[in-house]
């Protein structure tokens, strides 16, 4: 029985033994080859440095305005008699909108009128006295006086009675109707908002530190979230005379055309100031960016020895349109770079292109339809 046992240690010793001395002879054919080693090189994208003079834009947030609008309301109190107008339609200068009980004032006027007529002819009596001295003077100066007290009362009935006719001041759009017939409606009490929506006012402010560049007359290009794609134009119309102190900006008022009528009153807009000169600026794509907190970089490729190497170049990030963005760099324009990939990149790293894979960027890019 201890003869088996030792027979049996002994055949595990062996087994053991073969075991240990494969692995040590891999591990020693590993460390032999590991000086050798090389990092397989990763698939990149690639682009140039290009050179592009883009407008130069002072750009601010602003909200339109309506070149005039009002909230149409009633100078008399009265009940609502006559309606002439639908919610939301177009009407001109002088056109009627509303209309109040006059019955009242009506019938006012009818007496006051009577009064003038006899007041006329009290007038026209005691002038033809006066003449052949039938009467005093001082009777004649009470019957002119009468005559133009009777005139007046004709003339303030009739302004009050033009008070319940409520037309419209100026040529616009109307809103939404807040007063229904047979409604009895106090002085002030709003009736419809109207508001002239062709030309089109663009309010918005720029730091003072922009105040050297600006003049009456600039081009300006509003973009609205309401019509993605669209750049509406206009011109910088109106320059504050002051600055704001509670935020050190001065505030600006452009005006645009709307012959359409797309642009309403109190929609939030971008705004560019267009300056009159342009710059020569390096342009790569924002994706060859690397974004870190120590400072933002881009992979510049070279060969050396029949591969493409990369070099890790820091830059300065400038401006951005569409996909590209601005660099302030001692790189020249035509260095080919990483577009895409460059996340996954370290100094000195071998890359291989494969430019089938990489996207098209552009400075004014179009959303597609899908």
């Amino acid at each position: 029985m201890l003869k088996k046992i030792l027979i049996t240690l002994i055949a595990l010793g062996v087994v053991l033994g073969v075991v240990l001395g494969i692995k040590v002879l891999q591990i020693k054919k590993l460390k032999d080859s590991g000086g050798n080693f090389q990092q397989p090189p990763e698939f990149v994208t690639s682009s140039t440095i290009t050179e592009d003079s883009w407008k130069q834009t002072l750009n601010a947030i602003g909200s339109l305005a309506a070149y005039q609008g009002v909230t149409v309301s009633t100078e008399v109190a009265g009940k609502v008699t006559g309606i002439h107008f639908e919610s939301g339609e177009a009407v001109d200068k002088g056109r009627l909108l509303l209309e109040l009980d006059t019955s009242t004032e009506a019938a006012q006027l009818a007496a006051a009128e009577a009064n003038a007529q006899l007041a006329t002819i009290n007038l026209e009596r005691a002038k033809r006295l006066r003449q052949s001295n039938t009467v005093a003077e001082a009777e004649l100066d009470s019957a002119e006086a009468n005559s133009l007290s009777a005139a007046a009362q004709v003339e303030n009935l009739n302004a009050l009675i033009a008070k319940k006719r409520i037309k419209v001041p100026f040529t616009g759009r109307l809103g939404i109707r807040q007063v229904d017939l047979g409604q009895f409606i106090n002085n002030g009490d709003p009736v419809v908002s109207l508001q002239s929506l062709d030309p089109i006012y663009v309010d918005f402010s720029l730091p003072q530190k922009d105040v050297a560049l600006l003049q009456t007359g600039m081009h300006l290009e509003i973009v609205v979230d309401s019509f993605p794609g669209n750049v509406f134009s206009g011109k910088l119309t109106a320059i504050n005379p002051e600055i704001t102190v509670s935020t050190r900006t001065i505030s600006l008022r452009g005006t645009l055309d709307n012959p359409e009528g797309k642009l309403l009153p109190g929609m939030f807009a971008q705004v560019s100031v267009v300056l009159p000169v342009e710059l020569p600026k390096k342009i790569v794509p924002s994706t060859a960016i690397v974004y870190a907190s120590y400072g933002d970089s881009i992979f510049v490729i070279n060969e050396k020895d029949g591969q493409m190497i990369v070099d890790q170049r820091f830059v300065q990030i400038g401006e951005a349109r569409g996909d590209y963005v601005s660099i302030v760099s001692d790189l020249e324009v035509g260095s080919k770079i990483v577009s895409t990939g460059a996340f996954k990149l370290r100094q000195g790293m071998r890359v291989e292109l494969n430019n089938d894979l990489g996207t098209n960027p552009s400075i004014d890019p179009k959303l597609e339809d899908s």
